[in-house]
């Protein structure tokens, strides 16, 4: 079963907490998106694998490790996904980026997809499928569906947000994939929403509502 990581580190939780609130424009909860993003990217490539590699300082020469290849791919579901990408790509520059675009269905609450783009050697990659929220599980199994059929072995999946509902249902669904969250909440209300959650997170990362 994969792993779940819920991040305690206060930058974290301080920026979560700020992100939360109703009265946060959107300008500073896309920014702390981003920044969000940054720190818990930080934590998720702890075991990127290393080679050395020898570099010559104005001192001397000396083997240091480096990044075996940078070989990353981050998937943001869209819309709300991309919110995570300008941050990651700020410490993983040479990652590329795929994009899978779902929509839940506001009457079964299932993903239906409507578009799928992914790098062409994606199975050479590690592989970081984000979205802000993980609320029924269902749209998070379906995008790793998508990425495994491409090709993809090693992927993690990255969320601000998580309730247990949604974490149950996606270690079913791929217990191979570890997850990754801010911050893990109490439950689903009736209409498959987060509580205490933060609203929409598409709607306040792009003001559409």
């Amino acid at each position: 079963m994969g792993k779940v990581y819920v991040f305690d580190h206060p930058l974290i939780q301080h920026k979560t907490a700020i992100l939360r609130s109703k009265d946060t424009s959107t300008k500073d909860f896309r920014q702390l998106v981003t920044e969000i993003a940054t720190l818990m990217t930080y934590e998720a490539t702890r075991d990127l694998p290393l080679k050395d590699v020898d570099v010559e300082t104005p001192m001397e020469k000396c083997t240091l490790k480096m990044l075996d290849g940078e070989d990353v791919a981050i998937v943001p579901i869209l819309r709300a996904g991309l919110g995570f990408v300008d941050g990651m790509l700020s410490l993983i520059p040479n990652a590329k980026v795929g994009f899978i675009g779902l929509y839940r269905d506001p009457e079964t609450h299932l993903p239906i997809e409507y578009y799928c783009k992914l790098p062409y050697d994606i199975e050479k990659r590690q592989v970081f499928v984000v979205d802000p929220m993980l609320a029924t599980g269902g749209s998070a199994a379906a995008a790793i569906d998508f990425v495994k059929q491409h090709g993809a072995k090693q992927i993690k999946f990255m969320c601000l947000i998580a309730a247990p509902e949604g974490i149950k249902v996606l270690q079913e669904a791929h217990p191979d994939v570890d997850i990754y969250i801010a911050a893990k909440d109490r439950q689903l209300n009736s209409n498959a929403y987060i509580l205490p959650g933060l609203g929409d997170a598409g709607d306040r990362i792009y003001g559409t509502k």
